[in-house]
């Protein structure tokens, strides 16, 4: 397998003079369930600190209002639920229509381990075949072990998973050397076609033919909710237009520099999620400096 490495940072398109909230892209997140409704707010919010135009954020109707309360500057849905607070059965049809509106849709971040998340995740990407799609956290879940359940799908789906949940997708034990986890990864995405962020110290970004290793991030972004951001800031910058495997390794290096900036305000011990958001534009505006 010939593997070609890209060393260089993708670029985000300068944006233009003329340029309006449809130019950039319309994200739709779907995430959250009861007792898990900060995860939506995190991803929505990234989405839009990583650029995207239009954010809207379909969750189950029981936490919509915390969701909405949570940010002024995203829409929300509620969609039907079960009584355990996650997305009920039938559900999907809801977000399917509403993803079609959309340029990309990220699902996964705090959907939790409901009767029906299952079989909703699988419709939902089953469903959206001319739909970008970026799955996280609980959305990965519900695909493993992963052997190509969507061979209608038409539009690239990247998958974004830590170590035990790539376990978990491939049926295998995780790597345990840099060596093993790079053909690990490199060999999944090839089999699967799929885009494969791999988190972890020196997150890898494949195609199954090119390779990212990201050099940004710091033990300090080891706290629950960072994941769901990477999925907001990874969702929007497809929904940009940028090609996948670009805007996941854009994703990772940004998402990895927002850490790395917040720990050098804050410290590692006592960063959080919301940190990285208040620090995603600095990263960005990195970036734009090399225009």
């Amino acid at each position: 397998m010939d593997i070609v490495p890209v060393c260089e940072v993708p670029q985000l398109p300068r944006r233009r003079p003329d340029g309006h909230k449809g130019t950039y892209g319309t994200v739709q997140v779907v995430a959250g369930s009861r007792g898990m409704a900060g995860a939506a707010v995190l991803a929505g919010r990234a989405a839009l600190r990583a650029g995207a135009g239009l954010v809207r954020v379909a969750c189950p109707s029981d936490v919509r209002h915390v969701v909405a309360a949570g940010y002024p500057c995203y829409t929300t849905a509620a969609i039907h639920q079960d009584p355990d607070g996650s997305f009920g059965d039938g559900a999907a049809d809801e977000v399917v229509d509403l993803g079609r509106q959309a340029d990309v849709v990220a699902v996964g971040p705090g959907l939790g381990p409901g009767a029906h998340v299952r079989g909703f995740v699988r419709a939902v990407v089953g469903g959206l075949i001319d739909t970008p799609v970026v799955l996280d956290a609980d959305g990965l879940n519900a695909v493993a072990p992963f052997a190509d359940p969507f061979p209608g799908r038409a539009a690239p789906l990247v998958l974004t998973p830590h170590p035990g949940e790539f376990a978990r997708l491939t049926g295998d034990p995780a790597p345990r050397t840099p060596e093993d986890r790079l053909r690990a990864a490199v060999g999944f995405a090839a089999r699967a076609r799929v885009v494969l962020l791999l988190k972890g110290s020196g997150t890898l970004v494949t195609d199954g033919r090119r390779v990212f290793r990201n050099t940004t991030g710091n033990p300090g972004m080891a706290t629950g909710g960072t994941g769901d951001v990477l999925t907001g800031v990874v969702a929007a910058l497809v929904g940009q237009g940028l090609d996948p495997f670009d805007a996941a390794a854009l994703g990772a290096w940004a998402h990895g520099r927002a850490g790395d900036l917040a720990a050098a305000d804050l410290g590692q011990t006592g960063l959080t999620a919301a940190d990285l958001l208040e620090h995603l534009p600095a990263a960005f505006r990195e970036l734009e400096a090399r225009w």
